[in-house]
């Protein structure tokens, strides 16, 4: 069985970085630090909240700050699975745990075209990467393999599954939407009686 202890100091310690600064690259450096030591280990996240969808990614929610200053989030990407073009509105970083993922990045011309900004990242076990409207916040990403599940932890300032955002359609339409979370359950993380 697994423990849970790494989220647990994981949340603590985003907790403690959340209190002393609210200086958005400040928390996407040393987040982004805090993060890495995360997914470095990939024995801490309870399988039901890595189990993929055969029909679309999931997004279980893992923890919720109730302050509403951050939420985290697994990712579970099925084999071949990908989001539409999207945004945030909100700072985001994503760790690789298991697999890989590509994070093919978006901008805007000058006429209002939505074109691919450079190439895709490739994120592998242990990487971070980090999204914001500042740096860069519109994105697709997709399961880097055709044959095996991917999950990336995430992430977000503000409890992402509650957030208005939008979707950027091909044929140049934009929708909103508001992505909810796959769980009705999030994992206890505050039980210190279980290692």
């Amino acid at each position: 069985m697994s423990s849970i202890v790494p989220l647990r100091t994981f949340v603590s310690a985003f907790s403690a970085l959340l209190d002393q600064t609210g200086d958005e690259a400040q928390i996407l450096e040393k987040g982004g630090a805090l993060l890495a030591d995360l997914v470095a280990e990939d024995s801490w996240l309870p399988e039901l909240l890595a189990q993929p969808d055969p029909d679309r990614y999931q997004q279980f929610l893992l923890h919720a700050d109730s302050g509403g200053r951050f939420s985290i989030v697994s990712f579970v990407w099925g084999p071949g699975q990908s989001t539409p073009i999207h945004d945030h509105t909100v700072w985001g970083l994503i760790g690789m745990l298991r697999g890989a993922e590509y994070s093919q990045g978006f901008r805007r011309e000058a006429d209002g075209e939505l074109v691919p900004d450079g190439e895709a990242i490739l994120l592998k076990p242990g990487q971070v990467e980090a999204v914001s409207p500042t740096i860069g916040d519109i994105h697709r990403v997709y399961n880097a393999y055709p044959d095996q599940v991917s999950v990336s932890i995430h992430v977000y300032g503000a409890n992402i599954g509650a957030v208005r955002r939008s979707v950027y359609r091909e044929d140049g339409t934009i929708a909103e939407f508001i992505s909810g979370y796959s769980n009705d359950w999030i994992p206890n993380i505050w039980n210190e009686s279980k290692p």
